[in-house]
């Protein structure tokens, strides 16, 4: 082969890799789009029906399956992901911390897919609306209330942890004796 062969062969398989990745880039945008759309007209309905079976139509149910939802499904998401830092900067544990991350978005699609309902303009969400006005009466609120009294709590939680945290780094600091110069001795 001659060098020239081998530039044009080098700059061959270049192109052809980025002509690779461009249509794997189209391919996977078309899917996530169509994804989109199914999940957009199903997930709305699908979960106010589940919702609904949950809460039987009562007020009292409503309130108590939504406080639950609330503070559970945003609780347990925030923990995650102080424990995803956690490990990211103690353990250096990027896989640990990304399957944390993972977890944490598994653990909020309650309360996502609640949000979909709630703020979705489409038909699908108007539909759970309606679904939930009569089939789940007050949940909607109470899941709100829920999320506002986790995310409250955890505020709380951190803010008293990083206060003892530092009061802990003030003592030991305090505790230490002041570094001491060494005597000077010889000439002068």
């Amino acid at each position: 082969m001659t060098t020239g062969e081998v530039q044009s062969s080098s700059q061959k398989s270049t192109a052809v890799v980025w002509r690779n990745r461009a249509i794997g880039a189209v391919a996977t945008a078309v899917v996530l789009v169509l994804a989109y759309v199914i999940l957009s007209s199903f997930i709305p309905r699908w979960w106010a029906q589940r919702l609904a079976g949950t809460v039987h139509g009562s007020f009292s149910s409503g309130i108590w399956w939504g406080l639950v939802y609330g503070f559970v499904f945003t609780l347990v998401p925030l923990l995650l992901l102080v424990f995803a830092v956690w490990v990211w900067k103690r353990k250096g544990g990027k896989f640990m911390a990304g399957a944390a991350v993972i977890v944490a978005l598994v653990c909020s699609l309650p309360n996502l897919m609640t949000l979909t309902i709630v703020l979705g303009g489409n038909n699908a969400a108007h539909a759970g609306q309606r679904i939930l006005d009569v089939d789940a009466p007050a949940f909607r609120g109470a899941c709100l209330v829920g999320a506002i009294i986790a995310a409250v709590l955890f505020a709380l939680v951190l803010a008293l942890m990083g206060r003892r945290g530092f009061s802990r780094r003030r003592s030991t600091t305090a505790a230490q004796p002041p570094p001491t110069t060494p005597p000077m001795t010889g000439d002068h």
